[in-house]
């Protein structure tokens, strides 16, 4: 409990205690006289009225002057006030004791659903150890130049993300990726901030600054989760501007329309007290807290939820989209398969097999493609960028460079065809690398990846989440193609894409799909930063995934395994059940209260419960959000 809270729970102490004394107080005995009695009743209950509710009346006050009139503290502020003038001292005062009550109940349950999720992804460090001069110093990581070479030893967090240069160890990537299963990591592999070190001492060279580091962007994610607002949010918003508005219409009618009628059309006494006091009750009924509060806590105890879970939902509105989502797009490599690319089969012409994987490998030398470093891995050996120059990159294509003095190009038919040099795909699985030296084709290297273990459970995940059509979009071969979407039992796929027709592919399913359906688009690499942008809903594969591509994203998947969609899907769907859950009983709740009040069947206590009842029944039924039933993932894995 924060300092406000404790301050707010000793008003209402103090406030409930001179509630109690003034309830058994001989008002009667001690001032016989009526008019004396009423005085002194009112003056002492104004005492703990102004304790507990003077920066309601405040708020109120403030926000006339500044032109936002309808919002609670206005209706609080009216019908209390209101309460106190026809001299129902004590209800008054109750009521906005009650109402405060559900408010430090309110900000306890919130700031318990903050401070789980800060638990959650409490992975930023907190230090840095540099070695200088043989001693070890602590910095802070915000101090740590990249190629700096820092030590981290068990038990502490990688304070920024680098590779191992010595040491072996198990790393905890939980905080991250919702994995608990330490992973053993060794010199050369790559090490993401916020993982702690588990067994050995490591040194670390930085590859980023501490800013621009997974830890920083996961948190920045986080916190600005909040910002961009889902449909229901912004319905409640609008609900509310029109809603209070006209609840405080109806309750002038109340009170001053139904009197004169009476008096006037009817002959009737016109009853005025009882006429304000109805009113008085409409408007404590009529608070939307329920609703202000309540959804806004489900969204973030779902987002919250979640990251826990090592997915992460930059809004509340791409969770309410992926709800809906029947259409999921998916790239191949990378995300369906594992990226680790092998050399399986090497046809060269007029020249022999290390020739030709030499040539591949140095043309490819300074490409971060997956397929570059397969190349250089069957290469073997060390390769000196002294002999490559003229080095180009041409997307969807391949690459051209000068090797030893030779016009080497390497990459797929397409870049053949636009070197006007004659190549065919042979018949086989796999990626094929065409390779051409001073303008003469000299074979080909066949590429295979491995598609993750979990992909089939994925597609099955998906189907059984109630997804429509799954999708694959490749630029590889044809047949490659086609024998992994078999294999993982997708239901369309599209081969040999350049980029930008990944692009064109998911904007024609978005034409032919429905208008409340939402699609989604599941990728890896730089280059699936425009159609990520494009979809209704873009999901990066983050671990292993491009800066570009977790930028572009909605959603950042962060160990890469495609069976956590299935698995956000769930999360998101019962966040939104239980949003709607929030809204339509509040709503009715307060109708038929409402109604209840204006024709005299609910006094100021039924009133505190349809206002602050509600909003605490709502606020423990959004805290659900927060609980992830994990089985479900479980499940997935185990198909």
């Amino acid at each position: 409990m924060n300092k406000k809270q404790k301050v707010m729970l000793a008003r209402i102490i103090v406030t409930s205690v001179l509630m109690v004394a003034l309830s058994f107080f001989p008002f009667e005995r001690v001032f016989p006289d009526e008019g004396t009695r009423k005085m002194a009743e009112a003056g002492l209950y104004l005492i703990p009225y102004l304790i507990i509710g003077y920066d309601i009346l405040r708020k109120a006050i403030l926000g006339m002057l500044h032109g936002d009139v309808f919002d609670e503290n206005f209706l609080m502020a009216i019908a209390t006030s209101g309460a106190m003038c026809i001299g129902e001292y004590e209800e008054g005062a109750a009521v906005m004791l009650f109402y405060q009550v559900g408010e430090l109940f309110q900000s306890y349950a919130v700031g318990k659903s903050r401070r789980n999720i800060t638990e959650l992804m409490d992975i930023r460090p907190d230090y840095a150890n540099i070695e200088v001069d043989g001693e070890v110093q602590q910095v802070d990581p915000d101090e740590v130049e990249v190629g700096s070479v820092i030590l981290v030893q068990p038990g502490e967090k990688v304070p920024v993300d680098g590779v191992i240069e010595s040491g072996t160890t198990n790393i905890d990537t939980r905080a991250l990726t919702g994995e608990s299963v330490p992973r053993e990591a060794k010199e050369g592999d790559e090490v993401l901030s916020g993982c702690i070190n588990m067994t050995g001492v490591i040194r670390v060279r930085t590859t980023k600054e501490a800013d621009e580091s997974t830890a920083a962007k996961i948190i920045e994610m986080v916190e600005n989760a909040g910002a961009r607002k889902s449909r229901s949010e912004k319905f409640i918003t609008r609900f509310a501007r029109v809603y209070t508005p006209i609840v405080c219409v109806l309750a002038v009618l109340l009170a001053v329309g139904v009197p004169l009628v009476r008096g006037f059309a009817m002959g009737l006494a016109p009853e005025w007290s009882v006429w304000i006091e109805r009113a008085l009750i409409m408007l404590v009924i009529s608070c939307p807290c329920a609703l202000v509060i309540s959804i806004p806590l489900s969204f973030f105890g779902g987002i919250g939820g979640a990251s826990a879970h090592g997915i992460l939902v930059k809004g509340s509105n791409y969770l309410e989209a992926l709800a809906d989502t029947k259409c999921v797009v998916f790239d191949k490599t990378g995300t369906l398969t594992k990226g680790v690319f092998e050399v399986t089969k090497v046809e060269p012409q007029g020249m022999s097999n290390d020739e030709l994987i030499r040539y591949a490998a140095y043309a490819e030398s300074y490409s971060k493609h997956p397929i570059s470093h397969s190349l250089k891995k069957a290469y073997g050996k060390d390769i000196s960028t002294k002999n490559v120059s003229d080095y180009e990159e041409i997307s969807g294509h391949g690459v051209i460079a000068a090797v030893d003095g030779h016009k080497v190009a390497a990459g797929n038919k397409r870049l053949m065809a636009k070197l006007e040099i004659n190549a065919e795909n042979p018949d086989v699985p796999g990626t094929i690398i065409h390779v051409a030296v001073d303008g003469k084709y000299a074979g080909y290297i066949v590429i295979s990846d491995i598609i993750k273990e979990c992909s089939a459970a994925a597609i099955k995940g998906l189907k059984d989440a109630g997804v429509t059509k799954t999708v694959m979009l490749t630029g590889d071969t044809e047949i490659t193609a086609k024998a992994v979407a078999s294999e993982l039992g997708i239901d369309m796929y599209k081969a040999e894409l350049l980029p930008s027709n990944k692009v064109e592919e998911v904007e024609k399913l978005l034409a032919s799909k429905n208008d409340k359906d939402q699609l989604a688009f599941v990728g890896d690499g730089i280059n699936d930063a425009p159609v990520l942008t494009r979809a209704d809903v873009g999901i990066a594969m983050g671990a292993l995934g491009s800066d570009a591509a977790i930028e572009a994203a909605d959603i950042v998947i962060m160990d890469d395994d495609p069976a956590r969609i299935s698995f956000a899907m769930m999360i998101a769907r019962k966040t939104l059940a239980i949003v709607r859950q929030n809204i339509w009983a509040s709503i009715g709740i307060k109708v038929l209260c409402i109604v209840l009040g204006a024709i005299g069947y609910a006094n100021m206590w039924f009133a505190i419960f349809a206002d602050v009842g509600v909003m605490v029944i709502a606020i423990l039924n959004a805290i659900r959000a927060l609980r992830v039933d994990t089985t479900w993932l479980a499940c997935a894995h185990a198909k």
